[in-house]
């Protein structure tokens, strides 16, 4: 089994010395730098660009500069989909966003961990799990989403907050480690 295959698995896998992720990432990298050199009033330009790196987009969408991910390809996002300043996707493993998403400056989406095991982070071993971010989601700035979490949808996690467990539907969550506030009354 390849490295890229164990990792689509959920396996531990080596994403340091393994030539073809590395390679991929380059790819990506240098797209996204591509990317973040656009001028910003050239929309056509940089939806193009844009469509080059993201697996897969639906309709309208809109992604401030700069943006860096890793790969790309496991990244979806959904209609009406928005993106301030410095968004960051690790996307290991697939990173999927509903339909209205809208993220405010300066937040990360991290599938990729580290094992305690010092021996096995030191081989330089690591572990991706899916994001999944519903429809009607609002992300305020600076949070920070772990592997393996699910947002359900119309919920609200306040600025600042480290998501690192699910979170349910029409709720609004906060804090490090975010947690259920109160319910969204429909």
């Amino acid at each position: 089994m390849t490295e890229k295959e164990k990792c689509a698995e959920g396996l531990m896998y080596n994403a340091n010395y393994d030539e073809t992720l590395i390679r991929e990432r380059i790819i990506c990298k240098d797209l996204c730098q591509e990317y973040n050199g656009l001028k910003s009033s050239d929309m056509e330009a940089r939806s193009a660009k844009m469509n080059e790196i993201i697996g897969s987009t639906k309709g309208n969408f809109l992604i401030e500069q700069p943006f860096i991910c890793d790969y790309g390809y496991n990244i979806e996002i959904g209609e009406n989909f928005y993106s301030n300043h410095n968004l960051v996707i690790l996307d290991a493993a697939k990173v999927t966003f509903g339909d209205n998403v809208f993220i405010a400056p300066n937040c990360g989406f991290y599938t990729a961990g580290h094992p305690v095991d010092v021996a096995q982070r030191n081989e330089g071993l690591e572990y991706a799990h899916p994001i999944t971010i519903g429809n009607n989601v609002w992300i305020g700035g600076n949070v920070v989403v772990l592997p393996g979490v699910s947002i359900g949808d119309n919920s609200i996690i306040g600025a600042g907050s480290v998501v690192n467990k699910s979170i349910p539907a029409n709720v609004i969550a906060v804090g490090n480690p975010c947690k259920v506030k109160k319910s969204i009354d429909e």
